[in-house]
């Protein structure tokens, strides 16, 4: 039986409060969570750099697991399938290095304790290869840390570090699936799969005063056997087989990735422990968590699973997760609006998708990429919260790509001015390519391959505009406009009210352009180049030309970009609102608001109701989410008469739960079903609002899990779309009563349709 969630929360702060008092005397406080002022640095921690040789092999681990064939104690970085040695000590070693390049938020792999034993692969020629989990994606035990990085004071140790420098951190989470369970390689012969959870006392997860799991029933062993994929007596698991070729909804989410045992997340003791180990590592102090594969995941699960994380003790935390597609892509809709369904952002695939194009192979031109910026800026209700990248551990490097230093540093420079919060993938300033065009040929072991050398021409990029990102709002919370675009130049304007920067990029290594005179609301004078010439640029001037300002023509050499930026003060009397964290709660959460004005006496308004305001500065209130009516609800400061610009927020109606709705309906070409009610997560009997469109693996039966408040009676009926076209089923409005647990699920019946 799962325990008492009040009763975890005690025993892990009291485990917490043990450690924390064991190295500082003053615990450190957590910082916040990310905005788009913060650059976010990715880090493999397998990968980046050995802080303590002492946890390479850890007892029990196969040592011929590790690359270290001249057995001197540390990883060689050739055999990149084998662990490195790479852990949190030395991401702490490195926090100067970081912090000279402007990186305010450090993003690591998951922290816990993954499968880890080899994996084969067998091989059509015969031979086998050998696989670690060194990359963390294969849990075995969300309570436990990962031998290999640390144990859970240095866990600790390294989150105060970054936090005693202001820094942020953001953990990767998994809760998708396991590891593999069957091996595709060989006949889908059983594997692993396998969940364990730490020893209990009374129903509560018993660890020893640093944070890490104890031999409580003295049998030798540290965790029992929580679910096995291959007796599946629970249904923890979907248990469908690898999704292959099949590009359906229902095959994204209900079969396998790569053979990984997955979660079946509409089962309430699958939802239970997923939010229990979530906020485990949320009591840690962490400030946010990147969620793994949110492409194969359940929406409805999504949702609730992210609410209960915000809920629980210290506030929202940064959620953005990898729904990973590429244009075109029937599935574009569904990952435009999965921040807006879900309240966890997306990882930029789609700015990742054309940068690569861009600035990589050059198969799209400059014009096309200032079209996806802009038009991104529609499609995203919330682009500057959108993580953009130009490269990742599941994609091929950059360098890879694009071998020339110049278009190199120009979409580097590009990153940092766009819209959205820009992601560093580690080694990206030290140029690190890899050996071929695939994921794990890139995931080099950066200690190996470089001399964390912070004079590169990349390393200094980011730092500067790091800094102007912090110093200017027209970069964090602007929007977007193309002000001139060819073939192979863009120059776009980031604007928040009076500040503005405006950026000229020539992708071209070896060809010159001239960009003639642009018309501009920037005063008259003469701009320094922001970049201080590290990709050729000077200064330019605004003159006034028969009554219109103008930008002087100006010419652009091979791999110039310049950035100009106009700072004025934007005043403390006037509110203006740049950002918002979370952007979906309940009545009592806490929310964030970032901009400018935000100090002195100040209402908060929810529409027309007033929210309670913690704390507030000139760039940041702290307030509480009033009992409001459920919905959009537009937030607001107002201050001495002025009031600010609007910001989205997503109200939920309580808790939320999942109801898996089922119906029998027979549909014809084009036509989906979906169900609508009297809830605003129903849609409030909207069709535009209902949720979307329900499955049919089993035609004529459609389902869907719907996330909804907890212990309420639903009205609701199903319709049917086509295009434009909406048929209501006919008869009495149906009811169903969700459950009353926090982590419940429940399902209809099979309802047949009314006609």
């Amino acid at each position: 039986m799962i325990s008492s969630p009040v009763h975890r929360r005690m025993s892990w702060l009291g485990a917490t409060a043990v450690s924390l008092a064991w190295f500082s005397a003053a615990p450190i406080e957590a910082a916040t969570p990310i905005t788009p002022k913060d650059v976010v640095y990715q880090v493999i921690t397998d990968r980046f750099a050995d802080g303590n040789t002492a946890n390479n092999t850890p007892a029990g681990f196969d040592s011929t697991l590790f690359d270290d064939p001249d057995l001197d104690g540390h990883g060689n970085g050739d055999d990149l399938k084998l662990y490195q040695g790479g852990d949190w000590q030395g991401i702490i070693d490195k926090i100067p290095y970081l912090q000279g390049m402007g990186v305010t938020a450090v993003w690591i792999s998951a922290p816990y304790e993954n499968r880890d034993t080899e994996i084969l692969d067998y091989q059509s020629g015969g031979g086998i290869d050998r696989w670690t989990s060194f990359h963390g994606y294969h849990v075995r035990n969300y309570f436990a840390t990962n031998k290999h990085f640390g144990l859970m004071q240095d866990f600790e140790a390294l989150k105060n570090a970054l936090h005693a420098q202001g820094m942020k951190l953001i953990i990767d989470f998994v809760s998708n699936h396991t590891s593999r369970w069957l091996n595709p390689t060989n006949g889908n012969s059983a594997e692993d799969g396998r969940l364990y959870e730490p020893d209990k006392n009374g129903g509560n997860y018993v660890f020893d005063a640093n944070g890490n799991p104890v031999d409580w029933n003295s049998d030798g062993n540290y965790e029992n056997l929580l679910a096995n994929p291959h007796n599946d007596v629970n249904g923890w698991f979907h248990g469908l087989g690898d999704r292959g070729s099949d590009s359906s909804r229902f095959g994204f989410r209900h079969k396998e990735l790569g053979s990984l045992a997955d979660f079946s997340q509409e089962n309430a003791q699958v939802v239970a422990h997923l939010e229990q180990a979530a906020k485990f590592w949320k009591s840690k102090g962490i400030d946010g968590m990147r969620h793994d594969a949110t492409l194969h995941m359940n929406p409805a699960f999504v949702k609730g699973f992210k609410d209960a994380i915000d809920t629980d003790t210290g506030g929202p935390l940064s959620h953005f997760g990898e729904f990973f597609i590429g244009r075109p892509d029937p599935k574009y809709d569904e990952y435009r609006t999965f921040p807006d369904r879900t309240g966890v952002n997306n990882l930029d695939f789609e700015y990742y998708r054309a940068a690569t194009n861009a600035f990589g192979n050059f198969s799209e031109t400059m014009t096309q990429f200032g079209s996806m910026m802009t038009q991104t800026s529609t499609d995203y209700i919330y682009e500057n919260q959108a993580v953009t990248f130009l490269d990742n551990h599941d994609v091929t490097r950059f360098r890879y790509i694009q071998p020339n230093d110049k278009p190199y540093h120009a979409a580097i420079a590009t990153l940092m001015t766009s819209r959205g919060t820009p992601n560093i993938y580690y080694g990206t300033e030290q140029y690190l390519t890899s050996a071929n065009g695939s994921d794990i040929a890139g995931r080099v072991f950066m200690q190996t391959e470089t001399a964390f050398n912070t004079s590169t021409t990349a390393y200094q990029v980011i730092g500067t505009l790091s800094a102007l990102r912090q110093s200017n709002d027209a970069l964090a919370y602007g929007g977007t406009e193309i002000l001139y675009s060819t073939n192979d130049v863009l120059v776009y304007k980031r604007q928040f009210y009076d500040k503005q920067v405006i950026v000229a990029v020539n992708r071209q290594p070896n060809v010159s352009a001239t960009v003639p005179a642009l018309n501009t609301t920037l005063p008259t004078g003469t701009y320094a180049d922001e970049l201080g010439g590290l990709l050729f640029c000077s200064s330019n001037t605004v003159t006034n030309v028969s009554g219109q300002n103008k930008i002087t023509s100006f010419g652009l050499s091979g791999g110039e970009v310049c950035v100009w930026s106009y700072n004025p003060s934007l005043g403390t009397t006037i509110p203006r609102i740049g950002d918002v964290v979370s952007t979906m709660g309940r009545s009592g959460n806490t929310v964030y608001i970032y901009g400018t004005g935000l100090g002195g006496t100040i209402t908060v308004k929810f529409d027309t109701t007033n929210a309670t305001v913690v704390s507030n500065s000139d760039t940041k209130i702290t307030a509480t989410v009033p009992a409001v009516t459920p919905g959009i609800r537009n937030i607001t400061v107002v201050k001495s008469g002025n009031t600010s610009n609007t910001f989205r927020y997503d109200v939920l109606s309580d808790d939320q739960v999942q109801v898996i709705f089922k119906v029998n309906a027979s549909t014809v070409l084009g036509e989906n079903v979906h169900v609508v009610g009297n809830v605003p997560e129903l849609g409030n009997w909207d069709p535009a609002a209902a949720p979307e469109a329900m499955m049919n693996p089993n035609y004529p039966v459609w389902f869907l899990p719907v996330s909804v408040p907890k212990n309420t009676t639903l009205q609701f009926k199903f319709i049917k779309k086509n295009g434009g076209t909406v048929t209501w089923e006919g008869g009495s409005n149906r009811s169903f009563t969700s459950s009353s647990s926090s982590t419940g699920s429940s399902d209809t019946t099979v309802y047949t349709w009314q006609p």
